[in-house]
């Protein structure tokens, strides 16, 4: 057992985290700096001082934490929102407010997001109320700060800037009054199983890219509080890479492409059988593919796009022909998904993202070995390709190739931090 093991241990017991979500690298490097810090001549020295103080706990905490978030990150699921809460205040005859919850919150720009995007679309201040809840005290206090630099402002769409911000000091933003007051941001532990046990359901949850840190175990119990914390008739928003995680557990996509948002099954269902055969101790990244198509729920059945029609023309270009292997398999038409990948590697040049979804397609129906394949194809056409760099590194590690899915997921975290990089050029 490595020394680390300690800290690696203490991290699981205190917020969760899987070692193998992340590769042991990162926290070794968090445990360096904290000894730096302390001037701690060695691991056992630092391990004392971390055991007498609960200051140097959070300390290191917040070092493993690194924030990596932005304002309206995932779009369509922002767009989604907007849709599914007008529906929504209609069901509830606007009885009352919308109650919607972002957590983890980190920096505040999940939550503030939620509240724009809202606000844009049409409802009043008084209709909806939006809580974060963030492990980390350090994010809390900046995102009540409201302050925020370029990193948080990326991709094309940002004209909600000049909307809901004002130039502060250097080339940060302060975001306005307005947005700030529907916000209530406080600190919280998704791994308290009381957390909020004495306020209402929220008709809105957003838990994204947190259950990928998790073993197995700790899904399921996360899960638990999540489900409670959920409105029965409510909506939960997760990753892209969460999806096939929550339809294990008993929730289905509402079937919007790209939103990652689910909703409870009205009555049980059993689990596939390729998929209860097939268990992972990392969740399975996919783009919210499920196998069965969603029943209609009183608040989304008019966003549900009805199937196309068998006389549409074919789509031929490159472009259309890959838009169109996305939608299939967003919506849960793996056949035809995989049939559209077909046709587009007989009719042009292979390209990365064909592979990659082939194997998405492959991981979904338990073929593990050829989903293996495909992945490994598209990152012989793309070695930088993200998305086939994790879900080959979470197949690795159930299949128990711990080193394997190590330097996968090293090759994804040092993309990473290039692609920051120089988005603060």
């Amino acid at each position: 057992m490595s020394e680390e093991q300690r800290f690696f241990d203490f991290l699981k017991e205190r917020i969760g985290l899987d070692v193998a979500s992340v590769g042991p690298a990162i926290i070794e490097r968090a445990v360096r700096q904290r000894c730096n810090a302390l001037f701690a001549r060695s691991s056992d020295e630092y391990w004392q001082k971390l055991q007498g103080s609960r200051d140097e706990q959070q300390a290191l905490i917040e070092a493993v934490i690194v924030p990596e978030t932005w304002f309206f990150r995932y779009p369509e699921s922002f767009a989604t929102l907007v849709k599914l809460a007008k529906a929504r205040l209609a069901q509830i005859n606007g009885m009352r407010a919308l109650r919607l919850l972002s957590l983890p919150c980190s920096t505040g720009e999940e939550p503030y997001s939620i509240a724009m995007a809202l606000l844009d679309g049409g409802l009043a201040p008084h209709q909806f109320k939006v809580d974060g809840l963030d492990v980390s005290p350090l994010s809390v206090e900046r995102a009540k700060g409201a302050l925020y630099g370029k990193n948080s402002f990326r991709g094309q769409l940002t004209e909600f800037r000049e909307r809901h911000f004002e130039p502060a000091d250097g080339e940060r933003y302060r975001l306005s009054k307005r947005v700030r007051e529907q916000v209530r941001l406080q600190v919280g532990n998704v791994l308290d199983p009381g957390l909020l046990a004495s306020e209402p359901a929220f008709d809105f949850v957003f838990c994204r890219n947190l259950l990928i840190y998790f073993d197995q175990p700790t899904q399921r119990q996360v899960f638990e509080v999540l489900k409670r914390l959920t409105h029965e008739e409510g909506v939960l928003f997760i990753g892209p890479a969460e999806g096939s995680l929550l339809g294990r557990l008993g929730m289905r996509s509402i079937g919007i492409p790209q939103s990652f948002a689910f909703s409870r099954h009205q009555e049980p269902e059993p689990l596939p059988a390729p998929v209860a055969l097939q268990p992972l101790p990392l969740p399975l990244p996919t783009r919210s593919v499920v196998p069965v198509a969603p029943r209609p729920r009183p608040f989304a059945a008019r966003s549900v796009a009805p199937p196309a029609s068998t006389s549409a023309p074919a789509v031929t270009d490159a472009a259309g022909l890959l838009a169109n292997i996305a939608a299939l398999a967003n919506e849960g038409k793996s056949a035809e998904a995989r049939a559209a990948c077909e046709r587009y590697l007989q009719q042009h040049e292979p390209v990365a993202q064909v592979f990659y979804w082939l194997g998405l397609l492959s991981d979904v129906a338990g073929n593990a070995m050829e989903a293996q394949g495909y992945y490994r194809k598209a990152l012989y056409l793309s070695p930088q390709h993200p998305e086939a760099l994790v879900h080959l590194a979470a197949l690795l590690a159930s299949q128990g190739d711990v080193a394997g899915a190590q330097r996968l997921q090293e090759r994804a975290a040092r993309n990473l931090r290039t692609a920051n990089s120089e988005l603060k050029r």
